[in-house]
């Protein structure tokens, strides 16, 4: 059994949600301690007994001791299920944390699976789901990871009701990602979206992100934002998603979210902003996507060797988990500032491997 100490690093979900991740793929028994320490409410929250019992059902897994507030428990993962599978994260829960626990069992499924949660799409410390759509399936797709995403229906903290349906294919193996040099910026795009507010903020949200994209003179990229209004939805609520490719197949994305009190100018300005500070570090990987590849890094087949914007306290929270659950070592090289290149050989593991038997 492997042992986990959900105190270090950030000392948050992202413990969680990568030990449960890699240890159903890799069908290895970990006992998970001091679940969510470094929180002002520690152990297991709504969303995060969601992931457990999400990851849980499509693994045939048996956690002990699982139940709001638990700071440890024990997960025994069985092999991984294809098919339909619906979680409920409840109205202030992040869909995209529970997707990020799901999607490293994806590739080596069975088969087709389908997952749809319903939850909140759009919410503070969580990346938006259009981040999820735009700038990590895009990437992933890159390792041979094949999945897609269906936005039915937005959810805004609090009320949540967001409706998202994943379908993804299997893959024999993933393959790592080299990239070292980000390319030219060829193309800015995004979404910016409002829902039961006032006509116009989506729209003033995208002006706002294009005029400081082309007052920072960008070498000549295409800028496509849409703008999208919808008074359907269960609550108010309103952010903007960008991401930039390159020549060299790199995306990089920054998003804002909007709030009582802050303009819709203002909310654009702001993604633009970030836009522009992780494509002036020349990174192949945003900060945010330097953290959720880790462990697809540590899966996949070959050496990877990117580099990222900033290596975050995520990051290396995510790197310390996949080293202990995986078995792999990762070298951090860092360059001015934080920015910096993750190396790592994966294990290469193949699809039939996970399902045949376990990997001790």
């Amino acid at each position: 059994m492997i042992e986990i100490d959900g105190s270090i690093g950030e000392g948050g979900g992202q413990v969680l949600r990568t030990s449960l991740a890699l240890a159903a793929v890799l069908r290895r028994e970990v006992r998970i301690f001091n679940i969510r320490a470094g929180r002002a409410e520690s152990g297991l929250r709504a969303q995060h007994l969601t992931s457990v019992k999400a990851v849980a059902q499509m693994c045939g897994a048996s956690p002990k001791g699982v139940q709001i507030g638990s700071t440890e428990f024990i997960f025994s993962p069985g092999a991984i299920k294809a098919g339909s599978f619906r979680f409920d994260v409840g109205t202030a829960g992040s869909v995209t944390l529970v997707l990020q626990t799901l999607m490293p069992l994806l590739p080596f499924s069975p088969g087709t699976s389908v997952l749809e949660i319903t939850g909140v799409t759009d919410v503070k410390w969580s990346p938006p789901i259009d981040y999820l759509r735009l700038v990590t399936l895009p990437l992933l797709e890159r390792m041979s990871f094949h999945a897609s995403i269906l936005v039915s229906r937005r959810g805004h903290y609090p009320k949540g009701g967001g409706i998202v349906r994943l379908t993804a294919t299997p893959t024999s193996v993933l393959k790592n990602i080299v990239g070292r040099e980000r390319g030219d910026v060829t193309m800015i795009s995004g979404v910016s979206h409002s829902m039961k507010l006032p006509p116009g903020v989506a729209e003033r949200q995208a002006s706002a992100a294009t005029r400081v994209i082309e007052e920072k003179r960008h070498p000549d990229p295409q800028i496509r934002i849409e703008a999208s209004e919808n008074s359907s939805h269960l609550g108010p609520g309103s952010g903007i998603v960008l991401c930039a490719t390159t020549s060299n197949g790199a995306v990089l994305g920054a998003d804002s979210l909007g709030e009582r009190g802050r303009p819709s100018e203002v909310v654009g300005e702001d993604a633009a902003r970030k836009l522009s500070e992780e494509l002036g570090s020349g990174a192949f990987l945003d900060r945010h996507m330097g953290d959720m590849i880790v462990p697809y890094r540590a899966l996949a087949e070959g050496v990877c060797d990117a580099s990222v914007s900033q290596v975050t306290l995520d990051t290396l929270t995510n790197v310390k988990v996949a080293e202990q659950v995986a078995g792999v070592h990762f070298d951090l090289l860092l360059d001015v500032g934080m920015a910096g290149r993750l190396r790592v050989t994966g294990l290469g593991l193949r699809r039939e491997e996970v399902s045949v038997s376990p990997r001790e």
